[in-house]
């Protein structure tokens, strides 16, 4: 019996101690998990803010030194509609050599926003309205105003590369005379290279797949395309970016892998007009934080088993050291049954939750001459006898308690005469069959009285109960003893 509440003991601060480790190890891991999602968020944003350090930094020095070549565009311009004027004859223009002598290349737009003549061939045919409808419509009040416009930092349709454009309308309006300078082989660009820029964090940091500046129609800087950049779901995304001024993110993949395209809108401080305003698509993988979460949970199990190894070893170690103690306080030492302290406290227990049972005084008559004749060893083992013939005979009917000396206590959960009564008498032939085993006993003439009382028919506290049950027990020794007697 002991071994089985030491077992129990021990099922119980397992069972206790391996749910706060568990509870213990699952919000360590989840607080990984959180530290280390919130770590490549953390990421991303300040690659997001180093690259629109880096651009604006561009922006700025290009605003600064390039005021002497906008005017050098502005006169090229003037010089360019001047020639108009005496020649509007296009086809006759040698626009190679108009490139050389102005070091820039020259486009002809016409009233449809349709480049029909160019030094630079392959925007030879490029139609704005269809691929570019916010330039359009850019040019078309450019080409009403009639005065010199110049942008910022812009690209080459088709090649990506980094120029700045200049535009101008004829006198009749009917033609716009744009100018582009390549930017990239100057010297204030080389500097400050936000592309190079770009293409080293991509490279510095696993998580980034690509870093792209793109204007407001959605090409990339410092890409040559040979169709469409952005597809349906990110062109929705890009155009949401531009519009609301508000951080995109969306999923997607590329070669093949998961990624997120995040898309962040950026307003030039220095930049006036279509390149004022430029998205930043930054596309970034999940490789590096589910390696880290797999790594942090490959940990997890280690710790978990780890803690729930030592937890079962301390858990065995202090139940042994325990049970003993923890046993002995609710537990005769001599018969193994529950001792007074456990009846006082389960008594409370069975009156709240059993509105009937029944209370058996049990005594054994002329224990004392055992004692005194045979000697406390047969006495001890007389006490063992007896305790393990009741447990057996009440079995699962209710509890059985030694309740000091030769005196024991049963509360069985019924208050039917009939069942009561059977039960004493099964207890009386029981305990006589176990006496008159040793013949040393039977010679003594051992024998066992119970005196009984029944809730609520005597009392309904345990105190009255015990009382008219103890009245029960004398009036049955009275009575000639080796008999039972219901309390009256």
């Amino acid at each position: 019996m002991r071994n089985h509440f030491r077992n129990k003991l021990f099922a119980v601060m397992i069972l206790l101690a391996c749910s706060l480790s568990f509870m213990i190890s699952i919000i360590d891991y989840q607080r990984m998990r959180s530290h280390t999602v919130e770590s490549n968020v953390n990421q991303v944003n300040a690659i997001e803010d180093m690259v629109q350090q880096t651009l604006q930094t561009v922006e700025k020095v290009n605003y600064y030194y390039n005021d002497e070549l906008a005017e050098q565009m502005r006169r090229a311009s003037v010089q360019l509609i001047e020639k108009y004027e005496e020649n509007p004859d296009f086809s006759t223009w040698d626009f190679q050599a108009l490139k050389e002598k102005y070091h820039a290349d020259i486009y002809i737009i016409n009233q449809s926003n349709t480049i029909i003549y160019s030094s630079f061939l392959p925007d030879m045919g490029l139609n704005f309205n269809q691929c570019c409808k916010k330039i359009a419509k850019v040019l078309e009040n450019r080409r009403k105003s009639g005065e010199f416009h110049h942008d910022g930092i812009d690209l080459e349709q088709k090649t990506g590369h980094v120029k700045k454009y200049s535009y101008m309308a004829t006198k009749d309006k009917k033609y716009l005379i744009q100018l582009g300078v390549l930017l990239e082989n100057k010297a204030v660009f080389q500097e400050f290279d936000f592309l190079k820029a770009n293409h080293d964090l991509a490279q510095k940091y696993p998580s980034i797949e690509e870093i792209n500046v793109l204007n407001i129609a959605g090409k990339p800087f410092g890409k040559t395309l040979s169709g469409k950049w952005l597809t349906a779901e990110r062109r929705e995304a890009f155009n949401e970016a531009l519009t609301s001024g508000e951080k995109i993110e969306l999923e997607g993949e590329k070669d093949q892998r998961q990624v997120i395209y995040r898309y962040v809108p950026y307003k030039s401080e220095y930049d006036y007009g279509t390149t004022q305003q430029k998205v930043i698509e930054i596309i970034y993988n999940q490789s590096v934080i589910e390696s880290t979460l797999e790594r942090n949970k490959q940990i997890f199990y280690i710790q978990l088993f780890i803690i729930l190894t030592v937890t079962i070893m301390v858990a065995f170690v202090i139940s042994k050291w325990m049970s003993r103690p923890m046993y002995l306080a609710f537990h005769d030492s001599l018969t193994g049954l529950k001792n007074r302290a456990a009846f006082d406290e389960m008594a409370r227990e069975a009156l709240d939750t059993h509105e009937k049972l029944a209370l058996f005084m049990i005594d054994l008559d002329h224990f004392k001459t055992v004692n005194d004749c045979l000697g406390h060893d047969s006495g001890d083992q007389l006490l063992i006898n007896v305790a393990k013939t009741i447990n057996k005979t009440v079995d699962k009917k209710g509890e059985v308690y030694r309740y000091g000396g030769d005196e024991f206590l049963v509360v069985l959960y019924v208050s039917d005469r009939e069942i009561v009564s059977n039960m004493a008498k099964q207890l009386l032939s029981a305990i006589q069959q176990a006496i008159n085993e040793t013949n040393s006993l039977a010679a003594r003439h051992v024998t066992a009285s119970i005196g009984i009382s029944m809730r609520p028919e005597h009392g309904r506290d345990i105190q009255t109960l015990y009382k008219k049950a103890d009245i029960a027990l004398y009036q049955s020794k009275a009575k000639g003893k080796a008999q039972y007697q219901i309390f009256d």
